[in-house]
């Protein structure tokens, strides 16, 4: 199977970094993000990958293969500045010749193993599309007050019970490409919401560690993961 892996978007958020760089290109603990993202994917045994560039996409035709490990296949397809992110999948259709494939953001980290989704996805046979759902972390820290008003314990951003986000690290199925068709429909705001309808679109639920790179603040705490021997991620 191959891996597809979003690496398009421009990474406003995260300014300081991307003025001269892709965001995915970003390094934590010395390798670009998107390196530590094929990582997780080859220590499942996954090492065939399509990456999905626009802003900035010559950069990854100059420096990426400093990066590539001996027996990774790297194909880097070019999908245009501002395309949408389905338009990049449907871009890769050829690449993929109806198989199944897994799809991965280009800032996200997880300790997840991308088989477990495969093995989710392959059990709903009518399913276009498995996600990897994660527990929702609130931003803020909580507190627990009693009927007196009293404090009884600080709880620093913790997992909010029944409520869950889309954390990336998808399986899809060759037929997503018949939901491509309309350049205007963006992935999640639009092709999910449709195959939610159609019951098409399920999860896998994975409790374990995930983070994303959005801002400066995140990135430091990823380096800082990697810099205490603490990234769970890091499996190899």
């Amino acid at each position: 199977m191959k891996a597809l892996i979003l690496a398009g978007g421009i990474g406003s958020r995260l300014s300081e970094e991307t003025t001269h760089t892709p965001k995915p290109l970003v390094e934590i603990g010395g390798k670009p993000i998107i390196w530590h993202i094929m990582r997780i994917y080859a220590h499942a045994g996954i090492k065939e990958f399509i990456i999905l560039v626009g802003y900035k996409g010559g950069v990854f035709f100059e420096k990426f293969s400093d990066y590539t490990e001996d027996d990774w296949k790297v194909t880097i397809l070019e999908t245009g500045d501002g395309t949408l992110k389905s338009q990049r999948i449907k871009q890769a259709e050829k690449l993929i010749a109806g198989e199944d494939f897994f799809v991965a953001y280009g800032d996200d980290l997880s300790d997840i193993n991308p088989i477990d989704v495969y093995n989710e996805h392959k059990s709903f046979p009518e399913r276009v599309v498995t996600l990897t759902a994660m527990p929702l972390e609130s931003n803020y820290g909580i507190l627990e007050i009693n009927e007196n008003n009293a404090i009884t314990q600080f709880r620093e951003k913790p997992r909010i019970e029944g409520y869950w986000i889309n954390g990336g690290f998808f399986c899809f199925s060759g037929s997503i490409f018949e939901y491509l068709n309309n350049p205007k429909l963006e992935l999640e705001d639009d092709i999910f919401k449709i195959l939610a309808k159609e019951n098409r679109i399920g999860a896998y639920k994975h409790k374990g560690f995930w983070k994303s790179m959005n801002t400066q603040k995140e990135k430091l705490e990823m380096e800082e993961l990697v810099r205490t021997n603490e990234a769970k991620w890091i499996k190899w």
